[in-house]
């Protein structure tokens, strides 16, 4: 469903900008999603674009 992939593609992305640059933005996965930092909000954008679009 289109609810999913969007759920997916946020965590992914915010996952990869996480790991990219660990000092700056962290991850705590659990029941909810804990997100602690700077976000590139383009990229993010782009990446919920993209999945509403049906890209990769």
């Amino acid at each position: 469903m289109l609810e999913e992939k969007l759920k997916e593609a946020i965590v992914g992305e915010l996952q990869r900008q996480a790991d990219n640059n660990p000092q700056a933005l962290h991850i705590e996965r659990s029941s909810d999603l804990v997100v602690k930092g700077k976000i590139d909000l383009d990229a993010l954008v782009m990446v919920i674009a993209g999945s509403v679009a049906g890209g990769p």
